[in-house]
């Protein structure tokens, strides 16, 4: 009887089985690595809790005062002077000051534009208007094979543009996502702009803060799901440091055999 016809021995199974165990446990804990690490990215790339709270504060404190009272003024006046307050929590906690500032500059064009025309809607209308070429640069984007999330989120992972080339997976990932956010925008601009031209203007400041956060959400959550399903990132980085150590070492190393061989 050859090797290859010797029955497996009893002993040999245990043995194996703890393998393929080892195996399946260590690919679902790089599984839950990269979704960890997936999450995280998106925190940070989007401002997570406190971004969000400071992108609806000022939109909620506008239509509150001025459901009240029906001062366009004092509502305009508080909500960018809370705006100015949360970067200045900000500065003084030395955090990044992006997504607030982000705020405030919308807040500052809302204001204008409705101090302008004297309507209050028109408060929001800049924004409206950035959701919309928002929405419409995700979509032609994702068509023109260079997903505007991908642009994104590139140097959150460390990968910059090498998912254009060298990963397809994470394109594909990326494009998905970049379709999703364009979709899911332009679905919030169609409830949005006809009730900007037709509703009352508390009902539509109330609807308008009310889809601030869920369809933003569903955004984040979608493109979650589809980078956690997607190859890791190529940490790009982490290669150029490794040539550029690769090439002192290659130098030590030419440094070193000169001082062995001097006549050479």
């Amino acid at each position: 009887m050859t090797s290859l016809d010797k029955p497996t021995s009893d002993t040999d199974q245990p043995h194996r089985t703890e393998q393929r165990d080892a195996g399946g446990r260590h690919a679902a804990q790089q599984d839950a690595e990269s979704k960890a690490v997936t999450e995280a990215a998106l925190f940070e790339a989007f401002g997570g809790v406190r971004g969000m709270v400071e992108t609806v504060l000022p939109g909620l404190l506008f239509v509150t005062i001025f459901t009240i009272n029906k001062n366009l003024h004092v509502s305009a006046i508080a909500a960018l002077a809370v705006s100015l307050a949360l970067v200045a929590v900000r500065l003084i906690r030395r955090d990044t000051v992006k997504h607030a500032f982000s705020g405030v500059f919308g807040v500052a064009f809302g204001v204008v534009f409705a101090m302008m025309t004297g309507n209050a809607k028109d408060f929001y209308l800049p924004g409206m208007l950035y959701t919309l070429g928002l929405a419409v640069a995700y979509l032609v984007t994702a068509a023109a094979g260079v997903p505007l999330i991908g642009l994104v989120l590139g140097p959150v992972f460390k990968e910059n543009l090498s998912w254009r080339t060298r990963n397809p997976g994470r394109k594909k990932a990326y494009t998905k996502a970049s379709y999703a956010w364009g979709l899911i925008l332009l679905a919030k601009c169609a409830i949005l702009f006809p009730l900007y031209w037709w509703g009352d203007t508390t009902q539509f400041g109330w609807v308008l803060v009310a889809l601030k956060i869920p369809p933003f959400l569903l955004a984040v959550y979608l493109t979650w799901v589809f980078l956690a399903k997607a190859p890791p990132p190529i940490d790009v980085f982490a290669e150029m440091e490794a040539e550029e150590q690769a090439e002192k070492d290659r130098k030590a190393a030419q440094a070193a055999a000169g001082l062995r061989n001097p006549e050479a």
